[in-house]
């Protein structure tokens, strides 16, 4: 092991559903020095896959696997490397969902959550998975957040979205829009505004602002189109309030996250999934015509209320580009940067 850097957090990354873009943007990742600056990182992933990564990003590295975190060099130029589904010795096919390739994504989360528990890294990011392919695979989880939360007993738990000064919770996440609108209730609403206001502080931000949105148009209109903001949302705001948080709301979300750019909200609480992702993507991700692709991603997901640091890249598997080595690594830095920012 490298003793130069003994001071910096060990952070363990997992290489994502191998048939998509995640073991590029790994390669691509470990590549660059960034994350060698801030953290001592190793990958979890596939022998094989990874190999096929390196050779279509046309990158010199290394594989260097580990059984222990004492064995990592920490060299940059080589990838400490975990080996996660040593009996699928051939590659994965890019861009097919398959039970092989779930079962290789859960793995590698299922073993960075142990690592962590372990207090063998100090946090944990996590690169795309596909939830079919996990499904195929006989594990029954609708995503990231679930598979953490499971493995590490949490019971109080959100997903919060962050890219540069935009950052949203999420109420309800993984769920069809019938079942999130039951689910906004008041305890869970007071719930959510209570680890936003928590994570905010943890990234430094002493005394936040934090909007959060109705459910109906309009924030219902005093009723008109709902009354979710009267009976659930707004008593979970009033709650907040008088534990000192700088709740406001319930705020119609076609303006909320315009006033929350302008920065006049450090957070904002969105009550489904859609809510919160359409405006963080649309800030964070650029589709370009004439290539036919997405030329930059952004944004970081972080899991709040774990025992454990988790952030993730805020994409999907993009099948549809995997295996071309053009994906951008700048979502996965971000991921690892911020999980240190978590830390310190």
């Amino acid at each position: 092991m490298n003793t130069d850097n003994q001071h910096i957090p060990v952070i363990a990354v997992t290489m994502g559903d191998p048939a998509g873009i995640g073991p590029e943007i790994a390669a691509k990742a470990f590549a660059g020095r960034e994350i060698y600056k801030c953290c001592r990182p190793v990958l979890i992933g596939h022998t094989a896959t990874m190999q096929t990564a390196i050779a279509i990003t046309g990158l010199e590295l290394k594989l260097h696997i580990l059984q222990t975190i004492s064995e990592a060099r920490f060299q940059h130029g080589t990838i400490d490397m975990f080996e996660i589904g040593s009996y699928f010795t051939h590659p994965i096919q890019p861009g097919k969902v398959s039970a092989e390739a779930g079962d290789i994504a859960f793995h590698a989360v299922k073993t960075a959550i142990e690592l962590a528990m372990k207090g063998d890294v100090d946090g944990t990011v996590t690169g795309p998975i596909h939830k079919e392919s996990i499904n195929k695979a006989g594990h029954h989880f609708s995503g990231h957040t679930e598979i953490f939360a499971h493995y590490t007993h949490a019971k109080k738990y959100a997903m919060m979205l962050v890219d540069g000064d935009l950052r949203i919770i999420h109420a309800t996440t993984h769920v069809s829009l019938r079942k999130a609108c039951e689910f906004v209730k008041k305890e869970r609403v007071a719930e959510v505004i209570q680890l936003m206001d928590n994570g905010l502080k943890k990234m430094g931000i002493k005394d936040p602002r934090i909007g959060v949105a109705g459910l109906n148009p309009h924030s219902g209109d005093g009723g008109l189109f709902g009354k979710e903001e009267i009976e659930e949302i707004q008593p979970a705001i009033d709650e907040a309030q008088r534990k000192g948080i700088r709740a406001e709301g319930p705020l119609p979300a076609d303006t909320l996250f315009i006033l929350a750019r302008g920065g006049k909200y450090d957070g904002c609480v969105a009550m489904y999934h859609d809510q919160g992702h359409i405006p963080f993507k649309l800030l964070g991700f650029n589709w370009n015509k004439e290539k036919n692709a997405m030329e930059h991603v952004s944004g970081v997901n972080i899991t709040l209320g774990l025992p454990i640091i988790r952030t993730s890249v805020d994409h999907g598997t993009a099948f549809e580009i995997a295996g071309k080595g053009i994906a951008s690594p700048d979502a996965l830095i971000q991921a690892v940067e911020y999980a240190v920012r978590l830390l310190n």
